[in-house]
């Protein structure tokens, strides 16, 4: 079952995001695997960060490859935990 998740970071910037994402793309192996979507956007709090998920297990080991990295950049736990949300049905329109 997919899943759509939002994460609010409040104080994160643009910048630390720039960087935590090339960390993430440096990792061997595919650090995304299983992402369906991802968004990125900036408030006047910070970041609010969206995905979509094929399952709760592909969002899990992202988590587990992207927290570890996150840390080394002095990012600490979210105020909040994200909200996650089983998806009853999306789709993504055909860029032709």
């Amino acid at each position: 079952m997919a899943i759509f998740m939002h994460a609010a970071l409040p104080g994160v910037t643009a910048a630390q995001y720039d960087e935590l994402n090339s960390a993430l793309q440096e990792l061997p192996g595919d650090t995304f695997a299983g992402c369906l979507a991802h968004v990125c956007a900036v408030g006047e709090n910070g970041l609010d960060i969206y995905d979509l998920w094929e399952s709760q297990a592909a969002m899990d080991a992202f988590g587990a490859k992207m927290m570890p990295v996150a840390e080394r950049f002095g990012w600490g736990a979210t105020p909040a935990p994200p909200t996650v949300a089983e998806v009853y049905r999306y789709w993504i329109p055909d860029g032709s």
